[in-house]
């Protein structure tokens, strides 16, 4: 973090190698991302986006943030990636795209996905403009973030795994046969 916190300061890059490691890791991303939306096969789909979400995880571990990274792959990768794979399962839909389907879409789609990454790209300018980020900013210890997870937001992280298991519990009523 050290590196990427250099160059946001102006100052000269502190690891070189961190930051192709950034670029590396970045350029999987977008590639996975990419396949993600492309493939017309919904299981791969949900594998191209196992790929983005470890590169996240990865990005984690880059900027010193062990913690989130290991929940990353924890939380997204390891359930939230199943839980789709299990949807698809369930629901029986079909794993190979529809070609008529998708074709008559694409022209819209793109001009969706543009004016997406244009109204996202002036809404990230027109926040956050010129802002630096502080030199001194300290990293948070995995002890800090479970303090704060299990003191102030206990509530809010008890109803959300109530909420996830209601959800569970439907898709199985929804799925089960008669």
């Amino acid at each position: 973090m050290t590196g990427l916190l250099a160059v946001a300061n102006g100052a000269a890059p502190i690891s070189v190698a961190q930051n192709v490691g950034f670029g590396a890791i970045a350029l999987l991303m977008v590639v996975g991302a990419w396949r993600c939306v492309t493939t017309s096969n919904v299981v791969h789909a949900a594998l191209w986006l196992v790929l983005v979400l470890a590169g996240a995880a990865a990005q984690y571990v880059l900027m010193a943030a062990e913690f989130v990274a290991v929940t990353q792959v924890l939380v997204y990768v390891g359930a939230i990636v199943v839980l789709f794979l299990f949807g698809i399962m369930l629901t029986r839909s079909p794993i190979g795209g529809d070609a008529e389907l998708s074709r008559a879409n694409k022209a819209s789609a793109a001009v969706t996905g543009l004016a997406m990454v244009a109204l996202l790209g002036f809404t990230l300018v027109d926040t956050f403009g010129g802002d630096r980020l502080p030199a001194d900013l300290a990293p948070t210890t995995a002890s800090q973030v479970s303090d704060a997870v299990f003191s102030r937001y206990l509530l809010p992280f008890e109803a959300v795994s109530i909420l996830l298991t209601a959800a569970l519990v439907g898709a199985i009523v929804i799925a089960r046969k008669e």
